[in-house]
């Protein structure tokens, strides 16, 4: 795991500081009709013009951070922080010392902005999980448990459609329905910006659902390919031979081996709904994690997008390990050595 965050974190560092995104940033920070050569000097005075390897080591805390004197006897550097001398700022202030940068969109600490965003992002992904988990298995199960009825075509259909149907698309289109003065059902609000602060029904269900209905399809279909494999083993034919009733065939016998492949399934959403929110969070206009990763892209806020991306990356192999461990107990043909 420390393996696989470090190469992605170094990619993306490495990614973020081209030399045309350290480029913008001068000119964004200083002048934009600053001339090539001035650019070059305030990106050398600033350190941005070291190796790759070096900056990323400063990035994380495991070298002393670049330091140098501006034009007018200033001492700038990653550590120098506003409102303290530079003999009292520290060598090493990355990511290991939980010195995550200074935005230069929002004027804040990154480590500030992302843990605020994020708590709002996990508000909005609690709602999700607990309308998309329980209905996506659901649907699942009743399809799977008699493959190829009318019941299973019905609700496969159903799975497909909100899986191919975007996000932005499914957005708009309840939206316009439930929300716009257009076709006059005004249920609820099409901004979930007061959701920030008060979580209602009016505006937080269009949101919720827009992001549940993509990800439920993709869960019930694993579910229903899990649940119609598992009707067909052999314990469940003799289960049948010997007389056993077709709810305690699903309930105690079937229902367990089939949850197996969608819990993993389920674990990956956690990754997909932390990015996927991107949309929604932008189309309804909720300030989250999705739409500080839009701000900071579109501002080319290089420390704020490094904190994004390891969020990101933390999110991502945690959520895989427990998916792991979480397999090992579903599944007692697995044993840990």
């Amino acid at each position: 795991m420390i393996l696989t965050a470090l190469c992605l974190t170094f990619i993306v560092f490495w990614l973020t500081n081209l030399y045309p995104n350290l480029e913008k940033l001068a000119k964004t920070q200083g002048n934009f009709r600053m001339s090539d050569e001035a650019v070059a000097s305030w990106l050398e005075t600033r350190g941005y013009l070291q190796s790759t390897p070096k900056k990323y080591a400063e990035w994380l805390g495991v070298v002393p951070s670049y330091r140098a004197t501006d034009s007018e006897g200033d001492v700038i550097g990653r550590c120098i922080q506003p409102g303290i001398a530079a003999e009292d700022s520290p060598s090493y202030c990355g990511i290991l010392q939980g010195y995550w940068g200074w935005s230069t969109v929002f004027k804040e600490p990154v480590a500030d902005i992302v843990s605020l965003r994020l708590g709002l992002t996990g508000k909005l992904m609690f709602w999700v999980l607990l309308v998309m988990v329980p209905t996506a298995l659901l649907v699942g199960i009743l399809a799977g448990m008699r493959e190829g009825s009318v019941t299973d075509r019905t609700l496969s259909t159903f799975a497909i459609t909100t899986t191919a149907t975007p996000e932005y698309v499914s957005g708009v289109i309840l939206i316009a329905v439930f929300s716009s003065s257009a076709v006059g059902l005004k249920w609820f609000k099409g901004s979930a910006t007061s959701a920030m602060e008060t979580v209602t029904f009016e505006n937080f269900t269009l949101p919720v659902i827009t992001i549940a209905l993509y990800g439920m399809g993709y869960v019930a279909r694993m579910t229903r390919a899990s649940m119609a494999e598992v009707m067909t083993a052999q314990y469940i034919r003799t289960a049948r031979l010997k007389g056993v009733s077709f709810r305690n065939i699903v309930m105690k016998h079937a229902l367990r081996n089939a949850l197996i492949a969608p819990f993993t399934v389920i674990m990956l959403q956690f990754p997909w709904l932390l990015n996927g929110v991107v949309i929604v969070e932008t189309l309804f206009n909720y300030k989250g994690f999705g739409w500080v990763l839009v701000q900071a892209a579109g501002n080319n806020d290089i420390e704020l997008l490094l904190g994004v991306s390891v969020v990101s990356v933390i999110v991502v192999l945690v959520t895989q390990l427990i998916s792991d461990i979480g397999y090992v107990y579903l599944n007692p043909r697995i044993s840990v050595s």
